[in-house]
């Protein structure tokens, strides 16, 4: 009896206490500086060793829920192929799959997902359904796209950075586009590496205006993207049309209309920069295809190591303290 009692006190401590220590990444900020750079370089170092036929198990015997709301292609598939190559099993589930948004309150779901896998990685529209989500599960949630980041995104924007370029400190970053929710990341980015990120959106188009305030002195609007992309180290875009947007194809089309970097942009960043786009991609809108498809394009790589850098983020979370 005394034993079962101890047993039982025993689990209730360790529960809280996993509780207590559990990580979460919904936005970049939930790193420190130090934490990012140890995830990207692990996320190089993840990626030589998948190359060399090495396998790790750290989802061995485990599942990860992917609770998707939005369509995908690379996050899915990056996900469910970096779970794989841990050892473990991921479990999607789409809309129609699950009682999100169809009447189970998204306290009860996050309580019950966290006692049949290891972690959950969410897709939404809405960031403060995947902040309640996180509130109330006991597994690390992760951001694999809101309506307000991407942060998922810019891990592996940086780890292709730094492999074909090395430190981005002190860079100068061009973002031409939709202050979207990559954009907003971006920003993050740039407050948390020390490097300088000039936007060029079109009036109205403008990233979360209080992030903008939080990272003042690291970032700029810029009307024209000539001016903006002159002397930078990196030129990134994005589909005009981020989803949810569909209803504004025509209006938008319009307002960004002398956005494509194209020939004429590139030729404003240094002679060595190099072009990203997290991908879908419409050659002749957002970006020419002599770009996209050009020697200074990097936007392969940058699809390949999403898989890498989920891979070493799931690591980071799964081993991880919160002190």
């Amino acid at each position: 009896m005394l034993s079962a009692l101890l047993g039982a006190f025993l689990f209730l401590v360790t529960a809280s206490q996993s509780k207590m220590t559990v990580r979460h990444y919904l936005s970049l900020m939930d790193l420190s500086a130090t934490e990012l750079w140890r995830i990207i370089n692990r996320s190089i170092e993840m990626k030589q060793q998948f190359a060399a036929g090495e396998r790790l198990n750290l989802f061995k015997g485990h599942s990860a829920v992917m609770v998707f709301e939005k369509s995908s292609t690379r996050t899915r598939v990056s996900f469910e192929a970096g779970i794989h190559h841990l050892g473990g099993n991921a479990i999607f589930l789409a809309p129609s799959d699950s009682h999100l948004g169809r009447g189970e309150p998204l306290e009860d779901t996050a309580r019950v997902l966290s006692r049949m896998s290891r972690m959950i990685i969410v897709r939404t529209g809405s960031h403060i359904r995947l902040q309640k989500l996180a509130e109330n599960a006991d597994v690390p949630v992760v951001n694999a796209l809101s309506d307000f980041n991407h942060p998922c995104q810019l891990l592996a924007d940086l780890q292709t950075w730094v492999e074909h370029r090395g430190d981005i400190t002190g860079k100068k970053v061009c973002w031409v586009g939709d202050g979207n929710n990559v954009c907003n990341s971006w920003i993050n980015a740039a407050r948390l590496l020390g490097f300088d990120l000039t936007i060029a959106s079109p009036a109205g188009y403008d990233p979360n205006p209080r992030l903008l305030e939080q990272c003042k002195g690291y970032v700029n609007i810029e009307r024209n993207p000539l001016v903006a992309a002159t002397d930078a180290d990196l030129v990134v875009t994005d589909t005009w049309l981020s989803m949810g947007h569909e209803e504004e194809k025509e209006k938008r089309e319009v307002d960004f209309k002398d956005l494509c970097v194209n020939k004429t942009v590139m030729s404003r960043a240094r002679a060595d920069a190099l072009f990203m786009h997290c991908l879908p991609a419409y050659r002749g809108m957002e970006v020419d295809e002599e770009i996209i498809d050009g020697p200074q394009s990097v936007v392969w790589d940058e699809a390949e190591n999403r898989m890498h850098a989920q891979k070493a983020l799931m690591e980071f979370l799964l081993t991880s303290i919160d002190v």
